[in-house]
C-alpha cells in the first residue's frame, strides 16, 4: 500500500505542476510588468515637450518672444539650474542670461536676404505657471527681406516636442506647430498695415494645422502616458458587464474633460505637487480596489472625481507654457479629442484583450489579482517617487 500512496502523491503533484508554472509565470511577468512600468515613465508622466514664440517683423530687426517649461530649459542648460535642487529660481535665471543666449537664442538661426542675423537676449523672467519667459531680438543687415527662421534647438529637445510659433507682419499673423524635421519659418517682411480681412483670412488658414498638431499631440499623450494607461487597465481588469464599464469610463472622460478646461482657461488649477501624486495614489487605489469589488456597476462614483484629479494632470502639459490666448480654444478642444481618441484606443485593445483572458481557468482568479496586484505596487511606487521630487 505504501508504494501505491507514494505512487499517487507522485502523480497528484505531477498534475499541480502546471497550475504552479503557471502562478509563477504570472507572478512574475505583473512583477515584470510593475518593475517596466515604474521604470519607464518619470515621476511627473504628464509633462509633453510643448513651446511657443511670437516672431515679429519690425524693420531690419525679428522681435521674439519665447516660452518654455523650466524644467526643459534646464535641460538645455544645466548650469541654470545652479544648485541642482530641482528649482529654477529668479536669481540662477538672471546670472544665466549669457548661457541663455548660447544654448537658447543661439540655436535658432534667423537669416534675410541670405545673410544671418545676430541674436541679442533683451529679457527672461519666471512664469507662476513654471515657465520661462525669454525675449529676444535678431539684428540684419538688410530690411526689406523676409526672415527665415530654422529651430536647430529642437534637436535639443525631447523627441516629439512642439513649438507653436506665431508669425507676425504688417498686422497680418499666423500660426505653426513645428516639430522634428519639420522646423522652419518664414516672416515677410513688415510693409506697413495689412487689411484686417487679410489679416484673418491668414489666421483661418493656419488654424487647421495648428489644431490637428495639438490632436496628435493629445493622443500621442495618452500613447506614452504610462500611468494613465496603468489606471485605465485597473478599471476594466474588475469584473463587470460592458455596460458598467461604459460607464465607469464615459464618468472618468466627463470629469477629466471638465477640469483640463478649468484649468487651461485659467479658472482653478491646483499645484502639480498635488495632482501628481494624488494621480499616482488614484492608481494604487484602484489596484488595491479590485481584490475586494464585488459590484462593478457603482465604480462610476469613484472614477469620476478621480477623473478629475486626472483632468488637472493633462492640463498641465499646456499650462507649463504661456500659450496665446487665441490659441487656447483651439488647443483645448483639439488636445482633449486627441486625448479622448487614444483613450478609446487603448480600450480598444485593452478590453478585448481582457475579456478573452477571463474566459481561461488559469487566469481567473489568480491571474486578475496578480495584475491588479502590479497597478497598486506601480502606483504606490510612483506616489512615493512623486512626493520625494515635488
Amino acid at each position: 500500500m505504501r508504494p501505491t500512496s507514494s505512487l499517487a502523491r507522485s502523480v497528484s503533484s505531477a498534475s499541480r505542476v502546471p497550475r504552479k508554472t503557471r502562478g509563477a509565470a504570472l507572478l512574475v511577468a505583473a512583477l515584470t510588468l510593475a518593475f517596466a512600468l515604474v521604470r519607464s515613465a518619470p515621476a511627473a508622466a504628464h509633462t509633453i515637450g510643448l513651446s511657443t514664440g511670437e516672431y515679429t517683423a519690425a524693420g531690419a530687426s525679428l522681435v521674439v518672444k519665447l516660452a518654455f517649461a523650466r524644467g526643459e530649459v534646464a535641460s538645455l542648460a544645466p548650469i541654470v539650474d545652479a544648485n541642482r535642487d530641482g528649482h529654477v529660481t529668479p536669481a540662477e535665471i538672471a546670472s544665466a542670461r549669457g548661457v541663455l543666449k548660447d544654448k537658447v537664442l543661439g540655436r535658432i538661426a534667423v537669416s534675410a536676404g541670405g545673410a544671418r542675423c545676430t541674436p541679442a537676449l533683451t529679457d527672461a523672467a519666471l512664469t507662476e505657471e513654471d515657465g520661462l519667459l525669454l525675449a529676444g531680438r535678431w539684428d540684419c543687415a538688410r530690411a526689406g527681406e523676409a526672415f527665415e527662421v530654422e529651430l536647430t534647438l529642437l534637436d535639443d529637445l525631447a523627441r516629439g516636442h512642439r513649438h507653436v510659433a506665431r508669425a507676425v507682419s504688417s498686422g497680418a499673423t499666423h500660426d505653426e506647430v513645428l516639430y522634428g524635421a519639420e522646423r522652419k519659418l518664414t516672416i515677410p517682411a513688415a510693409v506697413g498695415e495689412a487689411p484686417a480681412a487679410e489679416a484673418a483670412s491668414s489666421s483661418e488658414g493656419e488654424r487647421g494645422a495648428g489644431a490637428w498638431s495639438f490632436f496628435k499631440m493629445g493622443i500621442e499623450h495618452i500613447l506614452t502616458g504610462y500611468d494613465h494607461l496603468v489606471f485605465i487597465l485597473g478599471l476594466v481588469l474588475a469584473r463587470a458587464r460592458l455596460r458598467s464599464l461604459f460607464t465607469i469610463v464615459t464618468a472618468f472622460t466627463l470629469a477629466h474633460s471638465i477640469t483640463l478646461a478649468l484649468a487651461v482657461l485659467n479658472v482653478w488649477s491646483p499645484s502639480p505637487r498635488i495632482v501628481e501624486p494624488a494621480i499616482a495614489l488614484s492608481i494604487a487605489y484602484v489596484g488595491v480596489e479590485n481584490f475586494f469589488v464585488r459590484d462593478a456597476s457603482k465604480r462610476w462614483r469613484i472614477t469620476f472625481p478621480f477623473g478629475l484629479v486626472h483632468g488637472f494632470g493633462f492640463a498641465g502639459a499646456l499650462q507649463e507654457i504661456a500659450l496665446p490666448r487665441s490659441a487656447v480654444p483651439t488647443a483645448l478642444v483639439s488636445f482633449n479629442v486627441g486625448v479622448e481618441v487614444g483613450q478609446v484606443a487603448a480600450l480598444a485593445v485593452l478590453l478585448p484583450l481582457v475579456l478573452f483572458l477571463r474566459d481561461k481557468s488559469w487566469f481567473e482568479p489568480r491571474g486578475a489579482r496578480l495584475l491588479s496586484g502590479a497597478v497598486a505596487l506601480a502606483g504606490g511606487v510612483w506616489f512615493i517617487a512623486r512626493v520625494v521630487s515635488g
